[in-house]
Formats: C-alpha cells, sequence, structure tokens
C-alpha cells in the first residue's frame, strides 16, 4: 500500500477482553449479569438512575486496574509508523486506546471516562463516581449528568466522519468485534463496496 491510502480499523469489545474488561454477548458477558434494557437505554436510566449510575460506576472504576494489551499497542504503532491515514473507530468505551498512544481514534459508542449533561448538552472528562447528586462542571445543575455512552436506541457519534473515511479507505480492518451490532456491522461492505482489501 502507499502513502496515500487511508485504513479505517474497527474495534470491538473483544480487543479490550485481553486486558480483562468483559465482553457483552459472550455466554459469561455482562449482558449474563443485567438486562441492557434496565442499564444501557434511556428509558432504563428515566426508571432507575440509581442502578445505571452504578452499573457505570462499576465498569469506570475497572478501568484503573487493566493495561493495554499488545493488539492496542500494534495498532498505536501502526499509526505513528504508516505514512497514510490510519483511523481507528472502537465501539469501546474504554479508555485502553489512548493509554496504548492511538489519536486519530472516535468513539463511536461514547467514553466511560465522560458524563454528559442533559442540560447543557456538555461533555466532561469524569473519573469518579456519578450519581443524582453530581454537579455538571459548566453549568452546575445537579442530577442532570449522565454516562457519555450511546445506549441502545440512541445514534452513535461520529457517523458522518466514518462514513466518509470509509468511502476513501483502501484496507478495513475489524478487530475484536462479533460483526452483529449495526451500524458497525454495515462497515465493512461499505468499505468491499469502494474496492477496499478487508480484513
Amino acid at each position: 500500500m502507499r502513502s496515500e491510502h487511508p485504513i479505517v480499523v474497527l474495534t470491538g469489545a473483544g480487543l479490550s477482553a485481553e486486558s480483562g474488561l468483559s465482553t457483552f454477548r459472550h455466554p459469561e458477558g455482562v449482558w449474563s449479569n443485567y438486562d441492557y434494557r434496565d442499564v444501557a437505554t434511556p428509558e432504563g436510566f428515566a426508571a432507575n438512575p440509581d442502578l445505571v449510575h452504578e452499573f457505570y460506576n462499576l465498569r469506570r472504576r475497572s478501568l484503573k486496574s487493566v493495561k493495554p494489551n499488545a493488539a492496542h499497542l500494534s495498532l498505536a504503532k501502526l499509526e505513528a509508523a504508516y505514512p497514510g491515514d490510519v483511523l481507528i473507530v472502537t465501539q469501546n468505551v474504554d479508555n485502553l486506546h489512548e493509554a496504548a498512544g492511538s489519536e486519530n481514534l472516535i468513539h463511536m459508542h461514547g467514553q466511560l471516562l465522560k458524563a454528559l449533561c442533559s442540560s447543557c448538552k456538555k461533555s466532561h472528562h469524569w473519573e469518579e463516581d456519578m450519581s443524582r447528586t453530581s454537579q455538571c462542571p459548566s453549568c452546575g445543575k445537579i442530577g442532570k449528568l449522565r454516562p457519555d455512552v450511546v445506549w441502545f436506541g440512541e445514534t452513535p457519534y461520529d457517523m458522518d466522519r466514518i462514513i466518509e473515511a470509509l468511502s476513501k479507505c483502501a484496507m478495513f480492518l475489524s478487530i475484536g468485534t462479533s460483526g452483529h451490532v449495526y451500524p458497525a456491522a454495515n462497515f465493512v461492505k461499505l468499505a468491499r463496496d469502494v474496492g477496499a482489501k478487508t480484513v
């Protein structure tokens, strides 16, 4: 491949599983202990915000004990060494790509280490526990923060940028994802439609 040939990489939960984080659809994964409708939908949050906050607090705390694995480090190395554009699109909400050194990165499902205010719509870096008494750093309102993650029924982030990158890529890599969750499951088709090599 030549330097003008962009690469798009899609990563999923299987990549972070190698660092010790639970996947979702595995028989012993996250959804075996929780009903996604209770903790990963706007309706679930409206019905029981305490349960949702505790679910994400536990997941946020788990990030303190994990490190990037060889796959995260290899992708960061590819991004740094390849003379062309390498875009990593991750379905993961953890921070392991950043910890490995990746910079050209889209978290299409949001980030555990961010809080979103439903009042002022601002997103903030957030490492501590979150609750109904948490205060928005921007507008100062209490009880308006939620995890800045994309829930079922919500639109993933930066889809326009992702689609544009797929329309120009020469290679598409899919790593650690089941390929069952849309719209990400359609990315390989979009890449093939423009003649990209898919792996």
